[in-house]
């Protein structure tokens, strides 16, 4: 059992617990000395943490574990330039002997994968244009193992497993709302654009079957998720004989959901459901970092600085 979640830590406390361990780094400090950096985490977060001073047998330890695993840790709660921290003074790698409950480690989007797609392929029966339906079905038939777990980041917004389909999700509930709104949009395009705007996610980050990114992949690091959207929409273009101008507009989505070239996109939006489809990502990931951090902070108190938010501290209500 779980003594302590991440998102309940209290500076100046000691604690010993079972954390997954998300990434882990061996570094040498200003005074020379070799000292470990890591991501642990749980199912409520993340957490940073240190062990200083490492010596030869706990460096060849770290190096020696493939990908996350869960460790057991003794550590103090420090606070560092305004977050949470963990001064590791021991660790060792699980055994099965310990009997650890996975579900209090791994972060999950709050629905099932195969519940989350099944509404979003009931979703791609209502496009009635069939360049556009052909489109968006082979996109989610074609990477629906990948899409049940997969997570919409390696790090920040939806970074958890089944994130990538929880993201498509709310944001179709956001566009189906707009265009009951704003009638002059197409439906079919909305929708499609949805789901085609960060599938090469897929490609982009590296991922286990939890939803734990390490990073990103080769191709992600040299191209990103937008280049490859572009590419992957050229070869689905050819394969079913969309018309040129089609094409294009949906390459144009995907190349402008961003918006500011500093975050990927060359180009702005240039017709409407392109425009609609960045608000609709930027929401979705501004909610869902704000949700994030109302999460662990206390009635009457302000969450610690967003990065994502612009280093906002984001304030939870007494009422």
């Amino acid at each position: 059992m779980k003594n302590v979640f991440v998102a309940d830590l209290v500076v100046g406390t000691e604690i010993t617990d079972f954390f997954l361990m998300k990434q882990a780094t061996v570094r040498t400090g200003s005074n020379q000395k070799q000292f470990i950096d890591m991501i642990l985490a749980d199912r409520t977060g993340d957490v940073n943490a240190k062990k200083w001073d490492a010596s030869p047998q706990e460096i060849a330890a770290i190096e020696k574990i493939d990908g996350s695993t869960v460790l057991k840790i003794r550590a103090g709660v420090n606070e560092w330039q305004g977050k949470k921290q963990l001064k590791i003074t021991r660790f060792r790698e699980a055994v099965p002997e310990d009997g650890i409950d996975f579900s209090t480690l791994i972060k999950t989007a709050p629905e099932a994968g195969e519940k989350m797609y099944a509404y979003i392929m009931a979703e791609t029966d209502k496009i009635q244009d069939s360049d556009l339906k052909n489109v968006a079905r082979a996109v989610m038939e074609r990477n629906r193992e990948q899409l049940l777990y997969y997570p919409a980041a390696s790090k920040n917004h939806h970074a958890e497993m089944g994130g990538l389909l929880w993201h498509m999700k709310r944001m179709l509930l956001m566009g189906e709302r707009a265009c009951e709104v704003y009638t002059d949009l197409r439906p079919d395009w909305v929708i499609t654009g949805v789901i085609i705007h960060d599938i090469e996610k897929i490609r982009e980050i590296d991922s286990n079957r939890w939803g734990i990114s390490p990073g990103y992949s080769f191709k992600g690091t040299m191209l990103g998720h937008i280049t490859q959207g572009v590419i992957m929409i050229d070869r689905l273009a050819q394969e079913f004989g969309i018309a040129e101008e089609k094409a294009v507009m949906l390459e144009h989505m995907i190349l402008t959901h961003h918006y500011e070239p500093e975050f990927g996109s060359p180009k702005r939006p240039m017709f409407p459901e392109a425009e609609l489809l960045h608000y609709l990502d930027i929401f979705d990931a501004r909610f869902y970092d704000m949700e994030e951090a109302l999460s662990s902070t206390k009635p009457g108190d302000f969450s610690d600085k967003v990065w994502t938010l612009e280093n906002r501290k984001v304030y939870k209500p007494t009422f």
